[in-house]
């Protein structure tokens, strides 16, 4: 056992454990544990290992091997470490465990049966892989089903999640804690395979944990060194505990991990007082017990029939006998719950004693438990008279809306993948998260009190761990990411995950289109709005000036059960305040410029919006064409509304064309338009101005097309058109010859 473990009786308090300390290199440690009813271990690990072959074999698929290498590390985890409440999910300071390799679900499904989660019963148990449509127990751990603190499937995807639950705790402990009363002091426990720091989002991740000295974080390695495609060395032979120690871990290695369970459970109890994040490399066999045992082949598939009789017959167990948990198994476990109460009583009472002491920070807490903003964040909203009427930015407006909410609301958690400068989402008085030990070369330190986070150069660990956040407990963090709208791409399965567990935040993407100039084709998102508007669950909103912008935010943080993407311009856009509407934007599109009699419908998206406009005045001034102008930031809050109140925008029904200005892929504006003056090409290097003239956003131009289109419509009626959505812009997306 590393020196590092100091002894702290702490650490084993209230826990089924006893302690022998000892002196190793004259510091404190732990020698030994002797642990309650350690002489039924074996029993309870076989019996648990041919549960998970029989659940796998009942329809012949699922992923057994894990769970059963995994055995000891569970018993010692969910028996004589973990402190959480198994009959209330929700109990706030209870330590939060996360699965990252989600394959391995059923560990974590059998276990929560045994130590008496209500809803994971024994039928619910073997609906795992079942046609059942109300089993909880699919074949990834997610976030609806209780027990179960964020949904993880995609490898590495757990590990940022645990940081930022980690994170939570840091947090709400330097805020609300005060001397005699630690109303937040959890650990999180991240569970992971070979493959979760072979992903990139896992690395950057623990990157983080260790540069922010997250003491309260405890990964637990199963390494059996096996992936899909055989033993892990066939693409990773690195040293991973002397990564783990680079990256700013404490290290402890466990060479039995699959029978010692005393040694796991002293590991794990030696990581709650750490001064460091603590990284536990538990060597275990994948399918153990079975005839593939240590190989690739009990990973993801059944063991079969004769091997599944085998195992039991081998444990000592009757072969012809399936799914069977022994009444002294279910007694082995049985204590957890009545101890989990004990520690749900417990804290209670200290919020109790809390609240007499310090009246003002309970009450603000107590909203936070509730998932409840800290005040009314609606008074921190600029007035429309309080908006620029000159050419701005809308990043900038974005800050003028952000940086009050973010100084006032305690919940915000304001974040930037190293882009403070260029994202506006700096507020005043901010302090940075940050290890108080701290510091920096350029003078930046903080605590953790601080609600202002350097991701460094990590998107996508940025947009998991603000995932962490949120699931912490829903309402507490409002988290805000920010970075340009291009690296979103880089974050894109975090946010997808965000947005398929329903956790609210906010993304700030600024230099969102082709005006971000100079930069080039590499950062310029002519796809991502296509990719944002057909993913399910979230709020892509492009603001048009800084009225929209104001509308933006109260839409996105009124969206408790969706994450928000605010899509920001770097270039000056015109502002519009006697058309621009924020309860417009909550409607998703709205009716900017009406006028009798029209001619064409022309709609107008965020930086677009000015060309759209002088569109409208160039159709009048040559072409004797009248045109409305719609504004659209937001496709999905548009589809939310009533079939009466979309026609009434779009005016379909009029036999009017509709045309669509945005210089982004056109994809998915069918539905809405019946043509678009869009982009097919990546971009180009140019100033902001010279690259719109480049791909033909010239109004002169687009009113000389669009003038064609109308009367074409008027000759030969808008059916000639229904179903063969034109791209103005042509082929390439540039609307002339140079």
């Amino acid at each position: 056992m590393s020196p590092f473990l100091e002894f702290r009786e702490e650490a084993v308090e209230s826990l089924p454990v006893k302690t022998l300390p000892t002196k190793i290199n004259g510091i404190k440690a732990i020698a030994s544990l002797q642990l309650d009813e350690a002489d039924k271990h074996d029993r309870v690990m076989k019996v648990f290992r041919a549960f998970i072959a029989d659940l796998c074999q009942q329809f012949s698929g699922g992923h057994p091997g894990s769970a059963m290498g995994m055995a000891a590390i569970g018993v010692a985890l969910y028996k004589y470490v973990m402190k959480f409440s198994p009959r209330n999910g929700n109990y706030f300071n209870r330590d939060r465990f996360v699965l990252s390799n989600g394959h391995a679900c059923l560990w974590q499904y059998l276990f929560m049966h045994l130590v008496g989660v209500k809803s994971m019963t024994l039928e619910q148990l073997k609906n795992y892989h079942s046609d059942k449509y109300d089993s909880i127990c699919p074949g990834h751990p997610e976030i609806e089903n209780e027990g179960v603190e964020v949904t993880t499937g995609p490898l590495g995807q757990g590990v940022a999640n645990a940081v930022g639950l980690a994170m939570a705790t840091k947090h709400l402990a330097a805020t609300y804690n005060r001397p005699g009363f630690e109303l937040v002091n959890n650990m999180t426990w991240c569970m992971i395979g070979d493959a979760c720091l072979q992903e990139g989002v896992g690395l950057e991740a623990v990157s983080l944990a260790g540069h922010w000295k997250l003491n309260n974080l405890c990964i637990i390695y199963d390494n059996n060194s096996i992936t899909c495609d055989g033993t892990a060395d066939v693409a990773n032979t690195e040293d991973m505990n002397a990564k783990m120690r680079a990256t700013g871990f404490n290290v402890v290695d466990i060479f039995d991990g699959d029978s010692n369970v005393t040694g796991i459970a002293q590991a794990l109890i030696s990581a709650r007082p750490s001064d460091k994040p603590t990284f536990i490399n538990i060597r275990t066999v994948i399918g153990f017990g079975s005839a593939v045992a240590g190989n690739a082949a009990s990973h993801g598939a059944a063991l079969g029939t004769g091997d599944v009789a085998n195992i039991k017959k081998v444990f000592g167990m009757n072969p012809e006998e399936h799914f069977t948990i022994p009444s002294d198994v279910y007694d082995f476990f049985r204590e957890v719950a009545t101890r989990g109460e004990s520690y749900e009583h417990g804290w209670q009472d200290t919020v109790d004693k809390y609240t007499e002491a310090h009246p003002e920070l309970a009450a603000e807490f107590k909203l936070r438990v509730e998932g409840k903003m800290p005040q009314d964040w609606t008074q921190f909203l600029p007035s429309k008279e309080s908006l620029p009427t000159n050419s701005t930015a809308s990043r900038k407006s974005a800050g003028i809306v952000l940086n009050k909410l973010s100084e006032n609301m305690k919940n915000f958690l304001v974040g930037t993948a190293d882009l403070t400068p260029s994202c506006n989402v700096a507020f005043k008085g901010q302090v940075d998260f940050q290890s108080p030990d701290l510091k920096t070369g350029c003078g930046l330190t903080g605590d953790y009190s601080g609600r202002y986070i350097h991701y460094g150069i990590r998107e996508h660990a940025m947009c998991s761990i603000s995932n962490g956040l949120v699931a912490f407990n829903r309402g507490t963090f409002l988290p805000i990411t920010s970075t340009f709208f291009m690296f979103y791409i880089y974050a894109a399965p975090a946010v997808r995950m965000g947005a398929l567990q329903g956790l609210q935040q906010i993304h700030i993407a600024t230099h969102d289109s082709i005006g971000t100039g100079e930069d080039g084709p590499t950062h310029q998102p002519i796809a991502l709005p296509a990719l944002y508007r057909a993913m399910p669950n979230i709020l892509y909103i492009r603001p048009c000036d800084s009225e929209e912008t104001v509308g933006a935010f109260t839409a996105a943080i009124k969206a408790t059960e969706t994450p928000s993407i605010i899509s920001l311009s770097r270039q000056g856009l015109t502002q519009y305040p006697q058309f621009s509407s924020r309860d417009g934007v909550q409607k998703g599109a709205y009716v900017f410029v009406e006028e009798a009699d029209f001619d064409v419908t022309l709609i107008g998206v965020g930086s677009e919006m000015g060309f759209a406009m002088q569109t409208k005045e160039k159709l009048a001034e040559e072409y004797g064409i009248k045109a409305r102008v719609v504004s659209f930031p937001c496709q999905r809050l548009f589809q939310q509304q009533s079939k009466d109140y979309r026609e009434s925008v779009l005016k379909h029904k009029s036999g009017k064309p509709v045309v669509v200005i945005e210089a982004y892929a056109a994809n998915g504006w069918e539905r809405y338009a019946d043509a678009s003056i869009s982009m097919r090409r990546f971009g180009k290097s140019l100033p902001g101005a010279k690259a719109y003239e480049y791909f033909g956003f010239q109004p002169p131009l687009m009113a000389a097309k669009i003038s064609s289109l109308v009367q074409e419509t008027k000759q030969n009626g808008i059916e000639s058109l229904r179903g063969d959505f034109r791209d103005l812009n042509g082929s390439l997306g540039i609307g002339f010859e140079h």
